[in-house]
């Protein structure tokens, strides 16, 4: 029960705040992809309450990573309310219509990315750097391509909510995200290849992209 309202409180917060950017409810709803935005978002929500994953530090667990954590929630709230003011603004906006709804295409494509991966993993998926009970090291569907692939999801994500608000300081706020997620990564794989292993490795030098395969 604490684990779904951890998933479910913070979300209707999140919506909350790109409402009262763009300026209240009745504001919000006057854009139709807004509306799409918001249907699709509450989809996602109650799909994260059935796709597994945890916030347990488990056996062992990279303490020093936690700050990552602290990083997500300060630029997450801020990408909640940015996009949905400086959009209510006509502020450093891009495009029209066209740029929404590819926003909220990429917003439902980051999402089932985002959510693919804990759903096949599970309670191996935490919200920590940690290893869990009975771990064992998962290489085959999409790993098989990228090795970060919740990572990518949640980028694309966050890129689509941006450009539903056609928000260029959203993008920008989106992007700040990418280094902080280098360190997760980084500090995830150290932790992988301490308890896997040769098994490991040989997982790296066969999926070379960590995110976009040929790029990075």
């Amino acid at each position: 029960m604490g684990l779904i309202l951890l998933k479910i409180l913070p979300s209707l917060g999140y919506l909350a705040l790109a409402v009262i950017g763009r300026g209240g409810w009745h504001a919000f709803v006057e854009v139709p992809a807004l509306v799409g935005l918001a249907a699709a978002f509450f989809v996602v929500v109650v799909a994260a309450l059935f796709v597994g994953g945890n916030l347990s530090s488990g056996v062992r667990e990279d303490r020093g990573n936690r700050w990552v954590l602290a990083a997500f929630g300060i630029v997450g709230l801020l990408m909640g309310i940015v996009p949905a003011y400086t959009d209510r603004l006509d502020f450093w906006t891009i495009g029209g219509d066209g740029v929404r709804w590819f926003g909220v295409v990429l917003f439902v494509l980051g999402s089932a990315l985002r959510l693919w991966p804990v759903a096949v993993l599970g309670d191996r998926f935490s919200g920590l750097v940690a290893i869990q009970p009975g771990h064992t090291l998962y290489t085959g569907g999409i790993y098989r391509i990228i090795r970060h692939p919740s990572y990518l999801g949640a980028l694309i994500l966050s890129l689509g909510w941006c450009l539903a608000f056609r928000s260029l300081p959203g993008v920008l706020l989106a992007a700040l995200l990418v280094p902080t997620l280098i360190g997760r990564m980084n500090a995830e794989e150290r932790l992988l290849q301490s308890e896997f292993g040769a098994a490991y490795d040989a997982f790296r030098a066969r999926t070379r992209a960590r995110l976009i395969p040929g790029v990075y």
